[in-house]
């Protein structure tokens, strides 16, 4: 495995915009949820199409304000609602993990059909399972399979999808008022089905505990790790 490069800490996006600028390309936000990314890649000058495979979700951001370079539509990462060769680039945030196991590498090699031959590129931003976040999630939210799944996905088909790959790591400090904060954000999801009473439980209120700074506050550190792919081999 290719060590990865440190951008340090930052945002999703901000990492991304750090290896390749966005502006007037059209981009494809793939398992985008609320559209958070997605239209904060609409305001560094990209096209944005956010993807959002359950129905819930893409029925309200199809229902919200629209957003000036955004265009939002239910899809499966494996058929994406683009033509082949189209997109100038295609992202992942946090969202190949949340594919079926037995569909991420489709999805890759949807992903890689979509892109202009020799000049798209695929960027995948997948949260890491070392700090002090993951620990807390894990109990009521263990996703150390699909995690591990999806990075077992990149491995195999870099090389057979795409020309050049690079690998890249950062990181950030989630933070949080208080537990119900905590509790707030997890069951705020459609996507995932995380009753209370999973969260509110002794094992968890102690993790989070080991959190807690002078301030009262309660702050986390979040390893994240970013493939950076150019070059699709195969985009019919």
């Amino acid at each position: 495995m290719t060590d990865r490069k440190h951008l340090g800490e930052c945002s999703d996006v901000a990492a991304a915009a750090a290896l390749t600028s966005v502006a007037g390309l059209t981009v494809v936000d793939v398992g985008c949820g609320a559209g958070k990314t997605s239209r904060e890649l609409a305001a560094i000058g990209a096209r944005v199409i956010g993807v959002e495979p359950d129905p819930i979700q893409a029925a309200k951001n199809r229902e919200a304000e629209p957003t000036p370079g955004v265009a939002f539509v239910e899809a499966r990462a494996e058929s994406l609602p683009v033509s082949s060769g189209s997109a100038d680039g295609v992202f992942f945030f946090r969202s190949l993990h949340h594919v079926p196991v037995e569909a991420m590498e489709a999805a890759l090699a949807e992903a890689a059909r979509a892109l202009r031959p020799e000049t798209g590129f695929l960027c995948v931003v997948e949260p890491g399972m070392g700090g002090s976040h993951f620990p807390v999630m894990r109990p009521f939210h263990d996703e150390t399979r699909a995690r591990d799944a999806a990075q077992a996905a990149l491995e195999r088909n870099a090389q057979r999808l795409f020309r050049q790959f690079d690998l890249y790591r950062y990181v950030q400090y989630p933070r949080y008022a208080d537990f119900e904060a905590l509790v707030t954000r997890v069951m705020g999801q459609t996507f995932n089905d995380i009753r209370r009473e999973r969260v509110e439980t002794d094992e968890v209120r102690a993790l989070f505990e080991a959190g807690r700074t002078d301030r009262g506050d309660y702050i986390f550190e979040q390893p994240m790790l970013l493939d950076f792919y150019r070059g699709p081999l195969r985009s019919s």
